[in-house]
């Protein structure tokens, strides 16, 4: 039986006032501030999801000894809502991030959240806040769904009783200063994910192992961190917490291919869709990081750029490591920023949605 989500608000609960959520819509940065509802449901072994609900956002009450405090299977997601010009909001592709969504759970043991529920939660909360939904240029309601192990159990096993839960914020621009190329940092010393890991999971643990190469390419002046694969350290299989493109002067548009050690991402698979029809050719096969030495100084790759739900499209200006220093010519370039500017008239209702991805909520 499908899930539904009934506002619950009997509690005394502090709704931000439009003059405060307007301040927040002048300069919203990304994932600081938070709307004033959140949506929960939870899943126990035998009875399965139930008790879905939209309520006041707020702590959780978790014990101390919560599988998930120790044990980290927990899975997320990210995506968006966006209002168009005419005061409507749309979410932009929630079917694909259901999918994946599943995918984690499968993968990290969690019980698979049915895509009908999924989009529903999503919907719910978009509804209970729609104030929330900036509509500046780049700006969107970012939404948060994630599932965690909530049973008090030091076992190691996989949880009889799990929470779901949703939060959204409004958001602008993900790197300060908005659109402009980022010089990548290549890690030599760390591997994001292996061959029969998590890497294609979508859990806060890929991430978490992430963060002191993220620091090593801080401290090195860079934005983002590439890592390669974790068997010979050849091949390049995506950023900290975007995949990758190149592409090439005579018009392919090259991504890692999916290997069971790469996110699969919703934003890459939306480009190589519409590659065609800004004349590049699409290929998803394996991108060796000597390839992009040679390509990036012979000029055989003309553009490099990472994506992702955050970001969207963020063009490339360098890639530098204890060895290299490759300056990629002419950052942005033109594809990437036809591709950037594609999707966000997509998303944004400026351009026709022939491929069907949007849907509307308000």
């Amino acid at each position: 039986m499908a899930l539904t989500f009934d506002t619950v608000d009997h509690q005394p609960h502090h709704h931000a006032s439009d003059a405060d959520i307007a301040a927040v819509h002048a300069n919203p940065g990304f994932g600081t501030y938070f709307t004033d509802h959140m949506v929960v449901a939870d899943w126990t072994d035998g009875d399965g999801w139930h008790d879905g609900r939209v309520q006041p956002y707020g702590p959780f009450q978790i014990d101390p000894a919560s599988a998930v405090l120790h044990y980290a299977q927990e899975i997320f997601e990210g995506l968006k809502a966006y209002r168009h010009e005419d005061g409507s909001v749309w979410l932009f592709r929630p079917e694909k991030n259901a999918e994946r969504f599943a995918r984690s759970a499968r993968r990290l043991a969690l019980p698979e959240l049915p895509t009908e529920d999924f989009v529903a939660s999503i919907e719910a909360l978009v509804r209970a806040d729609p104030r929330w939904v900036p509509g500046g240029p780049d700006q969107s309601l970012y939404l948060r769904p994630f599932m965690i192990a909530n049973e008090n159990f030091l076992g190691v096993r996989p949880a009889h009783r799990v929470l779901y839960a949703v939060i959204a914020s409004p958001v602008g621009a993900y790197f300060t200063g908005g659109v402009r190329p980022v010089d990548i940092w290549i890690s030599t010393d760390f591997t994001r994910a292996a061959p029969g890991g998590t890497g294609a999971a979508k859990c806060g643990g890929n991430y978490a192992a992430s963060l002191l190469p993220q620091q090593q390419a801080y401290d090195q002046g860079c934005s983002q961190v590439l890592f390669l694969d974790g068997r010979e350290q050849r091949w390049i299989e995506e950023l900290g917490g975007m995949n990758m493109f190149v592409v090439t002067s005579d018009g392919r548009l090259v991504t890692p291919e999916l290997s069971g050690s790469i996110l699969e991402g919703v934003t890459r698979d939306s480009i190589l869709q519409v590659a065609r029809e800004l004349g590049l050719e699409p290929e998803e096969r394996r991108l060796s990081i000597d390839e992009l030495r040679e390509g990036v100084s012979s000029g055989r790759i003309a553009e490099v750029f990472a994506c992702g739900t955050a970001a969207v499209v963020t063009p490339i200006n360098r890639f530098r490591s204890t060895t290299d220093d490759l300056q990629v010519p002419g950052a942005p370039g033109r594809y990437t920023m036809e591709i950037r500017q594609q999707l966000l008239d997509i998303q944004s209702g400026r351009r026709d949605d022939s491929h069907g991805w949007m849907r509307r909520v308000l």
